[in-house]
C-alpha cells in the first residue's frame, strides 16, 4: 500500500537538502484484534488528518516540521502470524536507525510495538518504556498467542523496565503479575499508575523519574476517555483527557531522551474525523517536545564548547 501524501501534508521537496529527524512508518496491521477490528485503517486516517493541521505550535512557538519529517511507504502486513509481523517491524526499525533517524510508528494494533522495542534495545540497551494505555496488556498469552496485542507489555517487561499509566482494565492473571495480589511480591520491572491516580492529579515528574535516561514511548489511544477517543477497538470508560496526556508526555520528553515512539490502535469511524485529527495532533506535539529538548541540548553543548 503506497500513501500518496506525507505526514503534515508536507510537499515532496520539503526535505530537499535536509536530513530528516523523523521517519514516520505506517503499519496497517490488526490481525490479533480481539473486539472491534479496523485498526489497519488507522495509519491512513492519521496521515490524511495530519494534512489539515496547522504546522505552527502555539505552545512551543515554532514549527516542529522544520526538523525534518519523512513519511515512508506503509508496511505490508503478513498473515503468517503476529510473531512474524513483530520480526518485520523490528527489521524496518533497524533500517530507520541505520539511516540515523528516529522511528515514529503509526498503528495498527499494539502488537507491533514489540518489534520497535526489540530494535531500539540493540542500540540503547539500558532503555525503558513509557506505556500509556487503558489496558495492562500483561497477559502471558491471549487467543493462543504470546504475541497478541493483549500481551505486548508483558513481552516488553521481559526485555526492559516499563512504566505504564492510565490503566483501568486488567484480568486476575495480570493483577497477580503486577503484584496486586497481597500474597505476591511487587513486580520490580513494572510500575503501574491506574487511571484513578492520573485523574486525581498524579505527579508526573515522580512517575517519569522511574524511567531510565533513554526511553521509548508507546501510546495506545484507548488511554483517552471514549468521550474524546471513541475510535478504538477496545474503548474503556473513565479515562484521561487531552491535557492529561500532554502533561505526561511533556514531563517525560523534557527529562528523558526519547529514541523512538509509536501511537497505536486507532480504529477509524466513517464520518467521524475528530479522533483521527486528535491522533495526528498528538504525534505532532510529541515531535515538538522532542525538538525542544534536542535543540536545548544542542545549544548547551555549543555553549560548553565556546567556554572551553
Amino acid at each position: 500500500m503506497e500513501l500518496n501524501f506525507n505526514f503534515g501534508g508536507l510537499p515532496k521537496d520539503a526535505l530537499e537538502g535536509k536530513h530528516p529527524r523523523y521517519s514516520v512508518l505506517p503499519v496497517p496491521y490488526d490481525l490479533t484484534a480481539s473486539y472491534v477490528s479496523g485498526m489497519r485503517g488507522g495509519p491512513r486516517a492519521i496521515i490524511e488528518a495530519s494534512t489539515h493541521m496547522e504546522l505552527y505550535d502555539d505552545e512551543l512557538g515554532r514549527e516542529p516540521y522544520l526538523a525534518g519529517i519523512e513519511t515512508l511507504p506503509a508496511m505490508e502486513s503478513t498473515a503468517l502470524g503476529p510473531d512474524e509481523m513483530v520480526k518485520r517491524v523490528r527489521e524496518a526499525v533497524e533500517w530507520i536507525l541505520e539511516a540515523g533517524r528516529m522511528p515514529v510508528l503509526l498503528g495498527g494494533e499494539h502488537s507491533i510495538t514489540l518489534g520497535m522495542v526489540q530494535a531500539l534495545l540493540v542500540r540503547h540497551p539500558k532503555m525503558s518504556v513509557l506505556h500509556l494505555d487503558a489496558h495492562a496488556d500483561m497477559r502471558d498469552t491471549y487467543q493462543d498467542s504470546p504475541f497478541n496485542h493483549a500481551c505486548v507489555a508483558r513481552r516488553i517487561s521481559e526485555l526492559c523496565p516499563i512504566v505504564q499509566a492510565g490503566i483501568r482494565s486488567l484480568s486476575v492473571e495480570e493483577a497477580e503479575f503486577l503484584g496486586q495480589d497481597a500474597r505476591k511480591g511487587k513486580n520490580a520491572r513494572v510500575k503501574t499508575h491506574y487511571a484513578r491516580e492520573v485523574l486525581a492529579g498524579i505527579d508526573w515528574d515522580k512517575a517519569v523519574a522511574r524511567l531510565s535516561d533513554d526511553i521509548c514511548i508507546t501510546v495506545d489511544l484507548d488511554f483517552f476517555d471514549p468521550s474524546i477517543m471513541p475510535a478504538t477497538g477496545t474503548p474503556e470508560p473513565g479515562g484521561p483527557l487531552w491535557h492529561d496526556a500532554l502533561d505526561a508526555l511533556r514531563a517525560a520528553i523534557r527529562k528523558k531522551n526519547v529514541v523512538g515512539f509509536d501511537v497505536v490502535e486507532l480504529c477509524p469511524i466513517p464520518g467521524l474525523v475528530a479522533p483521527d485529527f486528535l491522533t495526528a495532533k498528538l504525534i505532532y506535539k510529541m515531535m515538538g517536545y522532542i525538538n525542544e529538548r534536542l535543540d536545548k541540548r544542542g545549544s548547551a553543548a555549543k555553549a560548553g564548547r565556546k567556554k572551553r
